[in-house]
């Protein structure tokens, strides 16, 4: 009887993968090519892609860049691929373009708008990025409101620091009236007092010291101003204050105090209620109106307004459904705690309401910037109105795709980076299940 071994005393050595699982092959074959309907489909993509990508490259690419008018373009175009068809005549964003980015901002003044950018980016830094961010760079964040319209319209500078001591007025006033009165009256002597001051002493100290230490920068008209450089301003302004008034709004709503509750759900119901350029044609036309004679209330001012106000409105139902979808026993156990309301807020509810709201925020966000070309429908001369007078030029009249491709990638890089940070924040905040 011969002896059979039934387990192996010998591992076979270590075999490659086969070619057709691993690499480029593989994932070919996992994705694209798993079965004969997926594999149909690819080629049938893959034939649609061709077909779009073959009518736009060489629209793109098979173009005219230095030209000064439409028929020169077509000229260039015949001389060189014997057709007009199917080519695009850039020459309109290689003369046009500084335009459509600044409006009719001094070009001697460019390096404000672009200072102003730099600034917005490192006052953005500490609130996108709180983690790396040096603590430094919050101080730049504090006086980012004052400085950024300073730099933008020129004037005095004591304007804007009688602003920001406003600011300074109400918590020393807080400060004093909390241990004398009482919260409640500390926090309506913080609202009321920097009001006051605003609107009665602020300008009048202003001028004083103005006339007393002369220091500005030259000043720039509202009127002048235009382009993207326009859009960005109503989005960063819209996007900045509508998220807390937002949050106030949405607390609000659910609030045990009737009246407050009976506003902020007023308040919400009408301005989503009503279309954003019924509110614009109000801020541009009606509210004057309202006004004493002789006031002059600047007309991007009004537009920043009821764009904050119609974003807050939408920004106060996306937290509220963040809240919703909280369960009680985080209530509950904040209750235990022996927090407050306030101290609930701010340490517990809140941040996991807008950890859980953040992809209706950024949305929120993304489409609020979007609508900041509606404003070409009151006048303003964004980059939607400006290539509606650029057409208006005999030397580019009848060029359409052309101006509107290059505002859409403008808008493309800006609503693609809140996306791709949404995504980032998501990802940052991903505590497990």
């Amino acid at each position: 009887m011969s002896n059979q071994a039934f387990v192996r005393t010998e591992m076979l050595p270590e075999q490659h993968p086969p070619a057709t699982t691993v690499g480029v092959i593989g994932w070919l074959r996992e994705n694209l090519f798993s079965g004969w309907f997926n594999s149909i489909l690819t080629v049938v993509s893959l034939a649609f892609v061709y077909y779009v990508l073959s009518g736009i490259l060489p629209w793109i690419f098979q173009s005219a860049w230095n030209a000064d008018s439409l028929n020169e373009c077509r000229e260039i175009f015949i001389a060189t691929w014997g057709s007009t068809e199917g080519h695009a005549c850039w020459g309109v964003v290689n003369e046009r373009w500084l335009q459509l980015l600044y409006g009719f901002y001094p070009s001697d003044l460019y390096w404000r708008v672009n200072l102003t950018l730099v600034v917005t980016l490192i006052a953005m830094a500490p609130v996108l990025f709180s983690d790396q961010a040096p603590r430094q760079l919050w101080y730049v964040t504090a006086v980012y409101p004052f400085v950024m319209p300073w730099l933008l319209w020129g004037g005095s500078i004591w304007g804007p620091l009688m602003a920001a001591a406003g600011f300074g007025i109400g918590y020393l006033a807080y400060r004093v009236l909390v241990p004398v009165a009482g919260s409640l009256v500390a926090v309506i002597g913080a609202v009321v007092l920097p009001i006051l001051w605003w609107f009665a002493l602020a300008g009048t100290v202003a001028g004083a010291i103005q006339g007393i230490i002369p220091i500005g920068i030259e000043s720039v008209e509202s009127r002048q101003f235009g382009g993207f450089m326009l859009a960005v301003l109503l989005g960063i302004v819209a996007i900045g204050c509508s998220l807390p008034i937002g949050i106030v709004l949405a607390l609000g709503r659910q609030s045990d105090l009737l009246i407050v509750k009976a506003l902020c759900v007023g308040f919400i119901e009408f301005i989503r209620g009503v279309p954003l350029i019924t509110l614009l044609f109000v801020a541009s036309l009606l509210l004057n109106l309202f006004l004493p004679p002789g006031t002059n209330f600047d007309i991007i001012l009004r537009v920043m307004i009821m764009m904050t106000l119609f974003a807050a409105a939408y920004m106060a139902e996306v937290i509220r459904g963040g809240l919703a979808a909280l369960p009680k026993g985080q209530y509950e156990g904040a209750d235990s705690l022996g927090l407050n309301y306030w101290q609930a807020q701010r340490l517990i509810i809140m941040p996991q309401a807008l950890k859980i709201s953040i992809p209706g925020i950024v949305s929120t966000f993304i489409g609020i910037f979007k609508d900041t070309t509606l404003v070409s429908i009151i006048g303003l001369f964004d980059v939607i109105g400006l290539s509606n007078a650029i057409r208006a030029d005999t030397a580019w009249n009848g060029i359409y795709w052309e101006l509107f491709a290059f505002i859409a990638f403008l808008f493309f890089i800006v609503c693609f980076s809140m996306s791709r940070y949404s995504m980032y924040l998501e990802r940052k905040l991903h505590t497990g299940h």
